[in-house]
Order: structure tokens, then C-alpha cells, then sequence
């Protein structure tokens, strides 16, 4: 026991929005001998940040998919500009398929709750299935205001609009040449009659001035979506920042994958003026241009903001005008919040008490994310010997716990044994290193790959594994935590309904799996991680509480850079673009002090209240 609470936890390294495809990215470092190390000889590996974002792939196919559906957007949009590009409209009694109505509607909240939001997304063309990924980040965002309805942009009826508080539709299929525009004449004609918000985020709103006419168009807008384009001069150019309430937010797309961001073309005197939300900033030659802009009842997006995200990232824009159609009346709010990350019966109580000690006198609750058994089945930090240890095994340990609940702290349930089987899942079988409800390995790029759920994933798997960890709390004279984090932010649709019918909400950066807004199968290697600024109800019906600066990580890991203190307070400083909106981190205790108090100081002086993990969900 001795030996596991010495050694040097795992430590986390944040990722950031994954989708399917090319979320996320990295920095090269030898995991083996020669590794670089945290503390103790031990070496220093990525964790919970893994599941949710960054410039790495999160599957084999993703960054190709991105990269082609980049280049066939533009090459489409070329034509366009060349007037060179054949729209085939809808056909305006085509029914939706069976398959993409069925189980399209995804209730996050009772209506009464708040107000309604119709999310449509395109689902045709070879890139189709990117729609519903998108569909589901926006979905998963308007649940933090009330109910949210997503379905495919093709099964549009008309007058449908009227029924929800606001609609917002995601181009992600750019429609022309052999792909015919799935987007109903009736949806055309309603975002332009209608007074309620409409938010258009990315392609096709050049196919609606043409539909509700040129002309029309201009005079209610005050611009003209078909004299503009994703180039100028014959290029995206490098548009690398956006600029949002006096942020500067980030807009990191790796070399030939960006698709570019629209530059619409303001048709000016003599016609309506064009609110201009945020604007692009070109690193290259300094030129500016909308990223997003607002007239009459039309707020529309030049780009889709869930691919290549972090925590600093231009998403934060998107993310706070959602409240200009939802809630336009909130009233301007920042909280923090920190939980301990990685605790179990191999943590060392002397550094658990130290953390108490200094959040208390700083009157700062926190969570502290507890795993209910320590496992080393192959003797990795124990001389060759396995090793398993109980929290009910460790008193010192239990004691430790309780007081930090006396001293301020919520009790989180991070998992059974934090680890899967007896195997590298990727780096050693042991507690807080690897995955629990995901596999992984790592490839010759010394990237973390995600394999999907292990072969006996299912319901009763991973119903067995929470209530395990409830045994074991009990069992240590613990209370029954109400508050889940998964084990590197990695799990099946399966596994996170699991989680959100035992607990009262998840804090956590989560997949979300192509099936799930359409009614099919899912499909476990086509999905989006996303992290939130605010609380929602997502797509699985869970409350899911924000963890969106990431973690205190003091060295690179696997193509992932080191994150410091002065990291963590930047990005905290761009999320001050969302109105309502939480800098939420977490922290390893058997780190020193210093840089929790320099971070948590940081994030004070910018105006952040820290509370507790519970006032988050309101």
C-alpha cells in the first residue's frame, strides 16, 4: 500500500471537442524508459482530458473526412463563385426516410423549463453523417436553456418553425452538381417570414436568397449570402483568431484542412444595416472580416465551430449567441469551480489534507473525484506484484476523505478501478492511468487511439461497475456520491444512459455517437466530444455539469503540450465572452500547491466566483 500511495498518479492532460474526426491534435513524447517524468521516476501520461477534444484522431477515418469535406466545400463553392454550380431544389413532397425521422426528436427538457429550440441538420452527401455529429453539439448547447427537438433538415414541414422558441440549422452539406439541396422550398420561405430567431451556421444560405429571391433577401438582411464566398483572392487566407466582446478567441485548423470562413458581401446605403457579432482576424496580413453577423430575425455563423476546438477556442462566441435567442434577458455571471482529481486508496493522505487545508482557508468548495479501488494487477509500480486496494483497506486514506468534507468538498464518484482488465489501455493496467469503459492503444505517431467499448460493453456491464463502486464507498462508511466523471471522459451511449440513471449529473467532457439523434445504431466509431461553458441536459437526457479550461499538466504527453497555470487563466479569460458562462478545471493533489493557489488567484482577479459543483447546474 505504501508502494502504490509513493508512486506518481497518472496526470491529465486536456483534450478538447472530438469530432469523430479530427478534433484534436498533439505533441510527441516517449511513453517507455527514456519518458519524461512528473515526479518520483514515474513517468508522466495524459488522462482525463483524453476524452473530449483536440488535433488528434479520435478514429482512422476522422481527419481524412475532415480534410476531403474541407476541399469539396471549396471546390464547390468555386464553382459557385464561377456561376459554374447546378442546384437541383428539394422536391417539395419528397418525404423523409423511414430512418431519419425515427427517434429524431430529443427532449432535454420539460418545455415548461424554459423555451424550445429546433436544431436541423443536413444528412445526405458523403459527409452526411458530419450532420447529425453537428446537430448534436448544438443540441447538446440549447439544453442549458429548456427543450430541444433535432431532426433532419429534409423532414421540414411547413409552418414548423412557428412551434419553437428559435430554430438554428447547420450547414454541413454544401449543396450542388450530383448532391440535389435536401432543404425544403417550406423552410426557405418560413426563416424568411417568420419573426422568431433563426441561427445559420455554415453552408447553403446562398440557396435560400435564390429561393425567397435576391432581392427579397437583401432587403430584409442587408446582404447578399450569393455574392459571398469562403475565398478571397483565390484563397482561405489564415484566419487563425476571432474576436468576440472584447476576446480574442483562438482558431487553430491544421495546414490544407481549412474549408475557410464566409465573407459575406454587406449590400450597404439604402439597405437595413448589418450588426457585425465577431470578427475574423487573418494572422497573416491583419485583414478582418465577419465571423458572425446578425439583421431582422437571421443570425448566421460563417463557419462550423466544432471541428479543431480548444478550450480558448472561437466556439466560445457561438456559444454565448445562443442566448440572444433564448434567454436575451440573462444577467452577466462568472463562476469557477476546481475539483481533486484522481483520488484513491493509493493517494497519499498527507497531500490530500494539505489541498483541504489550502481551499479552506481560501473558502473555496470543491469536488473531489474519488476511484473506490486502486488496482495494479501487474505489479507495474509495485515490484512485479499485483496489488489491489479497497478504500475500506485504507483508513488513513477514508479519514483523509472525510475531512475534506468537512472542509468543503463534494464527494465524485470517478469511476470503479479507473482501469480495464489486465492489459495497456494504453499505458500500464493500473488505476488513473488507463480507460475503464473505452480501449485505446497507442500508434507510431505516439498518438492516444480510440478502439471503441471493450467486446462485453453493454448495460448490465456497466451497471455492475457503478454499483461496485457504490459498494465500496459504503463499505469505507462514505456517503453515496451523486456526481459522476467517467474515467477519461471515454464511454459508449450505453454506458453514459448507465451513468445518468444513477447519478444526478456528470462533470465531464463526454462522446456523443452518430445514432443517436437518428433512431439507428449506433455507431461507435463516428462521434463528437464536446465540453460545455455552462451546464445542459444532453442528448442522453443527463445533466452534465461544465469542465471546459482543462487541468494543470506540467509536462507534454503524447502530442498534447504541457498546460500551465498561466493556460488555464487565459482560457478562463475567453470564456468572460459568455455571458452566463463557468471556467471550471481540475487538479491532481499530488502536485505541489503553488500552482493550484497561482491559478486560482489568477482566475479570482478576472472576476470568477468559485462555488460548488451543485450551483453549477442552475
Amino acid at each position: 500500500m505504501g508502494n502504490a500511495r509513493g508512486r506518481t498518479p497518472v496526470s491529465r492532460i486536456s483534450l478538447i471537442l472530438v469530432v469523430i474526426a479530427a478534433l484534436l491534435g498533439g505533441v510527441a513524447l516517449s511513453t517507455g524508459a527514456g519518458a519524461a517524468t512528473a515526479r518520483g521516476g514515474k513517468p508522466s501520461r495524459p488522462s482525463d482530458g483524453l476524452g473530449a477534444v483536440g488535433p488528434a484522431p479520435l478514429s482512422a477515418t476522422g481527419p481524412e473526412d475532415l480534410a476531403a469535406w474541407g476541399a469539396a466545400r471549396l471546390a464547390n463553392d468555386r464553382k459557385r463563385q464561377a456561376h459554374q454550380l447546378t442546384v437541383t431544389p428539394a422536391r417539395a413532397s419528397a418525404p423523409a426516410p423511414k430512418a431519419a425521422t425515427e427517434g429524431a426528436s430529443v427532449q432535454a427538457l420539460d418545455v415548461a423549463a424554459g423555451p424550445s429550440t429546433l436544431v436541423l441538420y443536413d444528412t445526405t452527401g458523403p459527409y452526411g453523417y458530419l450532420g447529425e455529429l453537428y446537430a448534436m453539439a448544438i443540441a447538446n448547447l440549447a439544453g442549458h436553456f429548456g427543450s430541444v427537438t433535432a431532426k433532419p433538415v429534409s423532414a421540414y414541414t411547413a409552418g414548423t418553425v412557428e412551434q419553437y422558441s428559435a430554430t438554428v440549422y447547420v450547414g454541413s452539406t454544401y449543396y450542388g452538381g450530383p448532391i440535389p439541396d435536401a432543404v425544403p422550398a417550406a423552410f426557405y420561405q418560413d426563416a424568411m417570414t417568420t419573426a422568431k430567431p433563426i441561427d445559420w451556421i455554415g453552408d447553403n444560405v446562398w440557396n435560400m436568397a435564390n429561393a425567397v429571391g435576391i432581392e427579397n433577401f437583401k432587403r430584409k438582411y442587408g446582404w447578399d449570402p450569393t455574392n459571398s464566398y469562403f475565398e478571397t483572392n483565390g484563397s482561405v487566407g489564415n484566419i487563425n483568431q476571432v474576436s468576440y466582446k472584447n476576446q480574442t478567441l483562438t482558431r487553430k485548423i491544421p495546414a490544407g484542412a481549412d474549408g475557410g470562413v464566409l465573407h459575406p458581401a454587406l449590400s450597404g446605403a439604402g439597405y437595413p444595416p448589418v450588426t457585425q457579432l465577431a470578427q475574423a482576424i487573418d494572422g497573416t496580413t491583419g485583414a478582418t472580416s465577419p465571423w458572425a453577423i446578425r439583421s431582422a430575425n437571421l443570425t448566421y455563423v460563417g463557419e462550423i465551430p466544432f471541428a479543431y476546438v480548444s478550450e480558448s477556442d472561437r466556439v466560445i462566441a457561438f456559444e454565448d449567441l445562443l442566448f440572444d435567442a433564448l434567454a436575451p434577458a440573462t444577467t452577466e455571471r462568472h463562476r469557477a469551480f476546481v475539483r481533486l482529481e484522481d483520488i484513491s486508496p493509493g493517494s497519499d493522505p498527507t497531500e490530500l489534507r494539505t489541498m483541504a487545508d489550502y481551499l479552506a482557508s481560501q473558502n473555496i468548495p470543491y469536488g473531489i473525484n474519488v476511484i473506490p479501488v486502486y488496482t495494479d494487477p501487474k505489479g507495474v509500480y509495485n515490484n512485479g506484484k499485483p496489488q489491489t486496494i479497497t478504500l475500506a483497506q485504507a483508513p488513513q486514506v477514508v479519514a483523509a476523505l472525510q475531512y475534506m468534507l468537512q472542509h468543503g468538498a463534494v464527494l465524485m464518484n470517478h469511476g470503479y478501478t479507473h482501469q480495464y482488465s489486465n492489459v495497456n489501455n494504453p499505458y500500464t493496467g493500473v488505476t488513473g492511468d488507463d480507460f475503464e469503459f473505452f480501449r485505446s492503444h497507442i500508434d507510431s505517431a505516439n498518438n492516444v487511439i480510440y478502439d471503441g467499448p471493450p467486446a462485453e460493453d453493454s448495460t448490465a456491464w456497466a451497471q455492475s461497475r457503478v454499483t461496485s463502486a457504490f459498494a465500496a464507498f459504503a463499505a469505507a462508511g462514505l456517503p453515496k456520491p451523486t456526481l459522476w466523471t467517467t474515467p477519461h471522459y471515454a464511454a459508449s451511449a450505453a454506458d453514459y444512459r448507465v451513468f445518468g440513471q444513477n447519478y444526478t449529473a456528470r462533470l465531464e467532457r463526454p462522446l456523443y455517437f452518430a445514432g443517436t439523434l437518428s433512431g439507428t445504431a449506433v455507431n461507435p466509431s463516428r462521434y463528437i466530444g464536446q465540453f460545455f461553458p455552462y451546464s445542459v441536459k444532453d442528448v442522453y437526457g443527463t445533466t452534465v455539469l461544465p469542465e471546459n479550461i482543462g487541468n494543470y499538466e506540467p509536462l507534454p504527453s503524447n502530442n498534447h503540450p504541457a498546460r500551465l497555470p498561466a493556460d488555464l487563466i487565459a482560457s478562463a479569460r475567453a470564456n468572460l465572452a459568455v455571458r452566463d458562462g463557468v471556467a471550471s478545471f481540475f487538479y491532481h493533489p499530488y502536485y505541489d500547491v503553488a500552482p493550484l493557489r497561482q491559478t486560482i488567484d489568477g482566475i479570482k482577479a478576472l472576476g470568477y466566483t468559485f462555488v460548488g459543483p451543485m450551483d453549477l447546474a442552475n
